[in-house]
């Protein structure tokens, strides 16, 4: 598996591209900012379907480049593709809505799209819908876990009593997996697990 990071935006938003080498397809992880840059970096792969970790218009800035591909959401978050407010964006004047979700995923659903296997987990605290996609031997964590730090919860549907509970959750997966967060550098579960002692 092969993962390509783009870093995106005014806010350095993540967005990753996710392929098998030598595919013809990729999933796109929260395409946040310059569309531009994202189809540049697919590199002639068609976009399979793009997986939003959350709503926030951080992370589904460049969604209109992609109208028309399947766009996976966890429901909880479907009212931030429309509502400026609730997706955070009111606060920067990012009031433009984007497109609707096309599917929707929760705890347990079961993907296979551009020949990979992801699993979803629903780990809300960021916001109410945020969920980590687990592809291989990676989780994409989106804005609930950071290399050495985690999510606000002061937008709204954040939650910090949640956030806790779904960081709890994570730190207690056994196996050494790859962080791929929202925003940051990559990590590792075991090196996160060591912070938290």
């Amino acid at each position: 598996m092969k993962i390509d990071t783009l870093m995106v935006g005014s806010i350095q938003t993540n967005c990753y591209i996710v392929y098998n080498e030598g595919a013809e397809e990729a999933v796109i992880i929260d395409p946040g900012a310059e569309p531009e840059k994202i189809q540049e970096a697919l590199d002639g792969k068609k976009a399979a379907a793009v997986l939003l970790t959350h709503g926030h218009f951080d992370h589904t800035g460049a969604l209109d480049a992609f109208e028309g591909t399947p766009i996976y959401i966890h429901p909880s978050d479907d009212v931030m593709l429309l509502d400026a407010v609730w997706s955070a964006g009111a606060m920067i004047g990012d009031t433009a809505p984007r497109p609707a979700a096309t599917d929707y995923v929760q705890e347990g659903t079961k993907l296979h799209l551009a020949g990979l296997d992801i699993a979803v987990l629903h780990t809300p605290g960021h916001t109410i819908g945020s969920v980590v996609y687990a592809i291989g031997d990676v989780l994409f964590t989106g804005d609930t876990m950071f290399c050495g730090g985690y999510g606000r919860t002061d937008l709204p549907g954040g939650d910090e009593d949640e956030l806790a509970r779904s960081l709890h959750r994570l730190l207690r997966m056994e196996k050494n997996w790859i962080i791929c967060p929202g925003h940051g550098e990559p990590s590792t579960l075991k090196e996160e697990k060591e912070k938290y002692r």
